[in-house]
């Protein structure tokens, strides 16, 4: 993303704070407080804002343990404190009934506003439904929340776009036919892992069915190789095979029990699609580790700083970037505008189950080593003193 869109995003933001405080939601700043480990609290002290009747953010992210959301903290923390909102920053580690407890601590706290990345967003929708009980509006980040209306707004990157980024990539790096392929998906409890998982299906599956390339490492995808569109139930089966569960571990040690269990003929030159960043990482040190692996593409996500050295080292093939300065400006956007008695614009919808919930997807941008800096440093995403070998 351009810096000159960057700041007008930051512009709606300070005009949204602006019509926030001629309603009387008045905001209030403080120095951050240093947060135990399973929580970290942001630029003004939650009950300090709550007594002074500011209008506070209450923001839960799913774990501290990815390096993906200690970015979104990080966006968070800065736009926020630049705009004077007071918020509390929590984690859930990876457990729905933290997950809760957040919720319930932030409306105890006064929030009157939660943005939640659920862990698992059909467990999710019970954290969803005591903060709309609790007054408060709700905001599903990234991930939609399942199963309830009790979600004011979703605020996300297209997830689908996101997987047929990485699908595209893997067709047009593909030459001849037989090309091994391996997949590999996020968390079965995730609803972005589907969406991920369908949009890279889109793209691949005629390139399965004609033979470009040869699935190795899922029985359950060979056997619905020749459908184009798959029910939730038939992709449940696949990335069953094939998680990751987020977790680079589960990655690497299932990128390695798949190429024990694999021929020296299902290895050579492979396409490897794998679903974000840290298990691209996992995934790909596994493959460049066996002997009978020629070469291989790897897909990712989320721009990660480790992944784009990875890239520019030739360890990784592609990451979709996800601009979070982005996102979190999308979601300030839609925070401040309840503050202030509004709604915030939608531009689309997405069926969580339930219903249509009002949604404002941002683009994503495919970055390989031919982009990179155009993409990540040229832009202001991360700065260049982060990496080495940049030319």
């Amino acid at each position: 993303m351009q810096r000159k869109h960057f700041r007008m995003l930051l512009l709606i933001v300070a005009f949204a704070m602006m019509a926030a405080m001629v309603v009387g939601c008045a905001a209030a700043t403080a120095p951050a407080a240093e947060a135990p480990a399973e929580e970290a609290a942001a630029e003004a002290p939650a009950e300090e804002a709550a007594a002074e009747g500011a209008g506070l953010v209450g923001i839960v992210l799913p774990t501290r343990d990815e390096p993906r959301w200690l970015q979104d903290q990080a966006r968070f923390e800065e736009l926020l404190g630049s705009a004077g909102v007071p918020v509390q920053i929590l984690f859930s580690q990876g457990d729905s009934a933290v997950e809760r407890s957040n919720v319930d601590s932030l409306l105890t706290q006064g929030a009157n506003v939660i943005i939640l990345t659920p862990h698992d967003g059909a467990a999710a929708a019970a954290a969803a439904e005591a903060a709309r009980a609790g007054g408060a509006k709700v905001i599903s980040y990234d991930r939609l929340i399942l199963g309830t209306e009790a979600v004011d707004f979703y605020v996300t990157f297209d997830s689908v776009a996101v997987g047929e980024a990485q699908g595209q990539f893997l067709v047009d790096n593909a030459e001849g036919t037989g090309n091994p392929l391996f997949l590999y998906a996020g968390a079965a409890t995730d609803n972005n892992a589907f969406l991920f998982f369908e949009g890279a299906w889109n793209v691949l599956q005629p390139k399965i069915a004609d033979g470009t390339f040869r699935i190795v490492n899922s029985s359950e995808a060979v056997a619905l190789q020749d459908k184009a569109e798959l029910t939730r139930d038939e992709m449940a089966a696949i990335i069953g095979q094939v998680t990751t569960n987020w977790d680079f571990n589960t990655a690497k040690s299932l990128a390695e029990a798949n190429l024990t269990a694999a021929a020296a003929e299902d290895k050579g030159d492979v396409s490897i699609l794998a679903p974000n960043d840290g298990t691209a990482r996992a995934i790909a040190d596994a493959f460049a580790a066996d002997a009978d692996v020629t070469s291989f593409k790897v897909t990712g996500q989320d721009a990660e700083i480790a992944s784009v050295q990875y890239i520019i080292d030739g360890k990784q093939s592609m990451t979709v970037l996800k601009d979070t300065r982005t996102l979190a400006a999308d979601a300030i956007a839609a925070a401040t505008t309840f503050l202030a008695g509004g709604t915030p614009e939608q531009t689309t919808t997405y069926n969580n189950g339930a219903f249509d919930v009002p949604a404002k997807p941002s683009e994503v941008i495919t970055v390989t080593r031919d982009n990179v800096q155009a993409a990540i440093i040229d832009s202001g995403y991360w700065p260049a003193e982060e990496f080495t070998g940049l030319e």
